[in-house]
């Protein structure tokens, strides 16, 4: 296992579209591992492949146990992952990213999601989430598509700078 980088918001990577999975063998294994680690040691809650720069549909996620959400502490590794069904239901909710620090913003997206995918064996397996864990599902699963939270924020007023005292601020724009 290894602590990869993690790619940048200007990477001109994270805005590809990651290629399917077919091999479900040892590599696979190996760059879920990496992801795992990296994802822990960065303290996030999701990681897609392309963040440490491999364009394959791999996302993993694991939400902090003292969270109240349904699957809370429960690691995700999906492979080949598709949101099959999304809620009329919309929720605003803040987000931000490891590869976008240092910004947050409000982000409107479905309440529910049933997610489609395989494990590292390549058998099928399908998810409900709510809550949180859709938002997550959602953010992460983007990534594969080459979109960024802030592609989705409704305007720059919707995203606000974060200082290290973990105060928010208006995003400057011409700064």
């Amino acid at each position: 296992m290894a602590t990869r980088r993690i790619l940048l918001a200007d990477d001109p990577l994270l805005r590809k579209k990651s290629k399917k999975v077919k091999q479900f063998d040892g590599t696979l294994q190996a760059l879920v591992e990496d992801m795992v680690e990296t994802m822990h040691s960065a303290n996030g809650i999701g990681l897609a492949a392309p963040q440490i720069g491999v364009l394959q549909r791999v996302i993993v996620v694991q939400l902090p146990e003292e969270y109240e959400d349904a699957g809370a502490g429960t690691l995700y590794t999906l492979v080949n992952p598709q949101i099959v069904k999304a809620s009329r239901e919309r929720e605003a909710g803040n987000e931000g990213c490891l590869s976008v620090p240092g910004i947050v913003g409000e982000i409107e997206r479905a309440c529910q999601v049933t997610v489609k995918a395989q494990n590292t064996k390549g058998k099928p397996i399908q998810i409900h989430a709510e809550g949180f864990l859709a938002r997550v599902f959602q953010h992460e699963i983007d990534h594969l598509d080459g979109i960024l939270f802030i592609d989705r924020a409704a305007g720059p007023e919707k995203l606000r700078r974060v200082t290290p005292e973990g105060e928010s601020q208006p995003l400057d724009i011409a700064a």
